[in-house]
């Protein structure tokens, strides 16, 4: 086995709630445009939107649990 020439970049340090409530603002835009065309686009698309937000928040709520919102890692 080769050994490798560089070695590997250092983890990002990432704030995750800030990705999941910028996810939960995206899927919040994208229900009230579903929510304004009304009859022209499948219901099915309506519940996406409410899916989706109701995991990113149920998201959120495990992660608060466990105790990683808010830690500087």
């Amino acid at each position: 086995m080769p050994t490798p020439t560089k070695q590997a970049p250092p983890p990002l340090q990432v704030d995750t709630a800030r990705v999941v409530i910028a996810g939960i603002g995206l899927w919040a835009v994208a229900l009230v445009v579903v929510l304004l065309l009304g009859d022209r686009v499948d219901r099915m698309w309506t519940w996406t939107c409410l899916a989706a937000i109701g995991l990113a928040v149920l998201g959120l709520g495990i992660m608060r649990w466990q105790g990683q919102l808010g830690r500087k890692d």
